[in-house]
């Protein structure tokens, strides 16, 4: 074969192997006008067990996972798993079976392969969870901004806990405004997040002060909930309102205070007529005086 059929041979055919680790093995792709499909095994010879840590080598069944990959020239990528079911070794484990998983790639119980999960992660910080969901449905990769929120939850919630200092913030958030709040808690040495709990009512608050009692100082809105949960948890740390806050409550009592004394319409009568016309006789005595 010529060097230039080698090349073109090249040019034209995509080696799909290439974009997936060395244990997963393509055995068939399939296609149509929307999606495309490539079926694949897993070849490693053990797996660890997602509770306790520990390897195990008895396969107890295998099945079929459908895990949606990032697009591929336009078109919904899916991956059809044929997977095996490992049992755990470990007789003190609360699990006694789980699904394969490929480190950096697959993860137990997803239904995106990691890379993917990646990339709608990092669109989303970069814009919103709704704004990132209608770009990836305009590159036909399947998703909503619930499920975008759920993903970013669960890589939260995977994360080592982050130590704060003694001087904190507190404030709500919407994570779907009017209908899901949370509490995000600042680090104000490093103006860092270092938690976020569901809810606004304080009952989570709560639990996380009382995992770190070392708090001393908490600037927060107005809310009652945040205060009253400060309040029993830590009675000796000094709670200080945030400025912008401050400046809030100040502006609306300014504002309902002028609409207290002030009517709610004024009108400026639009007559022209209305205006008096200065009076000739006036001036001229006016200037009669001046030259008297």
């Amino acid at each position: 074969m010529s060097l230039w059929k080698e090349l073109k041979q090249m040019k034209d055919t995509l080696e799909l192997q290439k974009f997936y680790p060395e244990e997963i093995g393509i055995t068939e792709v399939t296609q149509n006008e929307k999606e495309i499909y490539i079926h694949v095994s897993v070849q490693s010879k053990n797996c660890t067990c997602p509770k306790c840590g520990v390897a195990s080598e008895y396969k107890h069944g295998t099945y079929k996972r459908k895990l949606q990959d990032l697009p591929i020239l336009g078109r919904t990528m899916y991956l059809i798993v044929n997977a095996y079911e490992y049992q755990c070794d470990n007789s003190s484990c609360d699990v006694t079976t789980f699904v394969e998983n490929v480190d950096g790639f697959l993860n137990y119980y997803s239904r995106m392969t990691e890379r993917c999960e990646d990339f709608i992660c990092t669109l989303a910080l970069e814009t919103s969870c709704e704004g990132s969901a209608r770009i990836c449905r305009s590159m036909n990769l399947k998703t909503s901004g619930d499920s975008i929120i759920r993903l970013l939850t669960k890589r939260y919630v995977a994360q080592p806990e982050v130590p704060c200092g003694s001087i904190i913030g507190v404030d709500d958030f919407a994570f779907k405004k009017r209908h899901t709040y949370g509490t995000i808690i600042v680090d104000e040495a490093t103006h860092k997040p270092v938690a976020i709990l569901d809810g606004r009512d304080g009952k989570t608050l709560k639990e996380w002060l009382s995992k770190n009692k070392h708090v001393k100082a908490v600037t927060r809105d107005r809310a009652s909930a945040y205060s009253a949960a400060i309040k029993e948890i830590l009675p000796d740390a000094m709670q200080i309102a945030d400025r912008f806050h401050l400046h809030q409550n100040l502006l609306e009592a300014i504002r309902n205070t002028i609409s207290s004394v002030l009517p709610v319409d004024i009108r400026i009568p639009s007559d022209s007529n209305s205006i008096a016309e200065p009076s000739v006789e006036n001036d001229s005595k006016k200037n009669a005086i001046q030259c008297g």
